[in-house]
């Protein structure tokens, strides 16, 4: 075997480890023996006459060569992908995580994606947060999100490509015996002196947990310590019974049992959504998102920011510069 004639599978494998810098991590990332993984990369470098990694007890490190071959590696895969969507008897299913099983923004884009392109199967998923999705999407496990793309690490936000969605409004649930229930809307500085939750603790939800964070600073408003997390509607309205505390949502909420959803206001706050995938891949179910969000986008001014809207710093930047 020469330069011309590499298994794709051999590229594949060079390509984990070199991102993951981790032979044990690589493995687990595409469901091989890490035995099979050594074996693979071996086989490249003999295949290339090249050593790729420098392997140690402690790390794993690129090599010239490797840090040489990995940029062709990447775009010989994507040429792989595209030709699978393309040409495929039947491409994969999109598997497409909506963080949450709700009416929310992203659901309503699977649903129009869904009419846009019938023959696609676009399966959903739920794994609650961008943050620990967006590693799944640069692992492979998983293919698109939806979040706040400016809360994810810079290196991370390297590896992935994202569509701005929608500013989408902040609201706070309420127990429905809460003093500030009774309003038709909550003045951000109404809930100075109370205790938010924000997902404070939850390794998948950092970004929105910062979110809060920047939005509440200085204002007197205090983040709820780490709570285990809530699912279902009767474990959600227990859990809110029992400690009282407001939660920042958005305004496409699910209606949760004893609870009531209140606008916020004055200013009102802006949780940037985009939708987020793997930099490089292509699939024609993507496609149908893509059209999808920027249609019902158009057509809803999801992308029209409110006057006197409040967003992270940074965020308008990275929204904007798409």
């Amino acid at each position: 075997m020469n330069a011309r004639e590499v298994d794709p599978r051999l590229l594949r494998a060079f390509v984990a480890v070199a991102e993951e810098l981790h032979f044990t991590w690589a493995a687990a990332r595409l469901y091989v023996a890490q035995q099979a993984l050594s074996r693979d990369v071996r086989r490249l470098e003999q295949a290339l006459d090249a050593r790729l990694f420098v392997r140690t007890t402690r790390q794993v490190e690129l090599t010239a060569d490797g840090e040489r071959l990995l940029p062709h590696a990447r775009r010989v895969l994507r040429a792989h992908e595209d030709l699978a969507a393309a040409f495929g008897a039947s491409a994969r299913p999109l598997l497409v995580d909506l963080n949450s099983d709700g009416p929310g923004t992203a659901r309503q884009v699977l649903d129009r994606a869904r009419e846009l392109a019938p023959d696609q199967e676009l399966m959903a998923r739920f794994e609650s947060g961008l943050t620990h999705s967006a590693g799944e999407i640069a692992a492979g496990r998983l293919d698109v999100s939806f979040g706040r793309f400016g809360g994810l690490a810079p290196a991370l936000r390297a590896r992935l490509a994202h569509q701005p969605v929608r500013y989408e409004p902040l609201a706070v649930v309420l127990p429905e015996d809460h003093p500030l229930a009774a309003r038709a809307t909550v003045a951000v500085g109404a809930l100075a002196g109370e205790t938010v939750y924000a997902g404070a603790g939850n390794p998948r939800t950092l970004e929105w947990t910062d979110l809060a964070r920047r939005l509440f600073a200085g204002r007197g408003t205090a983040l709820a310590p780490p709570a285990p997390v809530a699912v279902g509607k009767e474990e959600f309205r227990r859990v809110m019974a029992k400690t009282g505390h407001p939660v920042l949502a958005t305004v496409d909420f699910p209606d949760m049992p004893g609870c009531v959803r209140r606008p916020l206001t004055d200013p009102v706050p802006l949780s940037p959504l985009s939708m987020v995938w793997r930099r490089g891949f292509g699939h024609p179910g993507l496609t149908a998102l893509r059209t999808a969000a920027a249609g019902l986008g158009a057509v809803r001014g999801w992308l029209d920011l409110p006057e006197g809207g409040w967003l992270p710093e940074g965020d308008a930047e990275l929204m904007r510069s798409h």
